[in-house]
């Protein structure tokens, strides 16, 4: 008889995946994976049969955390300005606060790894937040732009709020504050 799998070990692989590819990028060994669980290489296997599937559930591992954040405390009836300020402040604090599994989950994102049974798995969290978004995009700043660009904006500039809290940690509250109003102008 088989012997059931171990939620934790489960969560070790996923962890030290995480742990390898961002030190080596998504080429990273599944036996240096193994090895970083405490675990042998044949049994990261019977977790996850192939590594596309382990990267697979590291993604999605990765984007439930995400979206975990992004869904707890979110204001439903609040003003959109206050549902996108949740949704900008909630993942900058969980990038800044996990660099490793985004710098991990952005090189899944780009990578053609991520299933379309992945991606629908990882919508059926992001519902709320996404018809937030499809909000902004519908704005006047944004109306003339593909729907997506709304987003990438987001992103991009969350990504300079983040170069420049490394800079200056000690005004990380006014960076991301500030970094977000010129996103509303740029979007309203």
């Amino acid at each position: 008889m088989a012997r059931a799998r171990s939620p934790e070990k489960r969560t070790a692989i996923l962890e030290a995946a995480i742990e390898e590819i961002a030190t080596s990028g998504l080429g990273a060994a599944t036996a240096k994976i193994a090895s970083r669980a405490g675990i042998a290489s044949g049994t990261l296997f019977t977790y996850f049969p192939t590594k596309d599937d382990l990267l697979n559930e590291l993604y999605l591992y990765l984007k439930l955390q995400v979206y975990a954040r992004l869904n707890a405390g979110f204001p439903p009836k609040a003003s959109l300005e206050r549902r996108a300020w949740h949704i900008w402040s909630s993942y900058l604090n969980w990038s800044i606060e996990y660099p490793k599994h985004r710098n991990v989950s952005t090189q899944l994102h780009v990578s053609n790894i991520v299933t379309p049974e992945t991606n629908r798995k990882v919508a059926q969290q992001s519902t709320v937040i996404a018809r937030t978004m499809e909000e902004v995009a519908a704005l006047k700043g944004m109306k003339e732009l593909p729907g997506e660009f709304a987003s990438a904006l987001m992103s991009s500039l969350q990504e300079a709020a983040m170069d420049t809290i490394a800079l200056h940690p000690k005004q990380r509250d006014e960076i991301s504050r500030q970094a977000f109003k010129a996103y509303w102008r740029a979007v309203r």
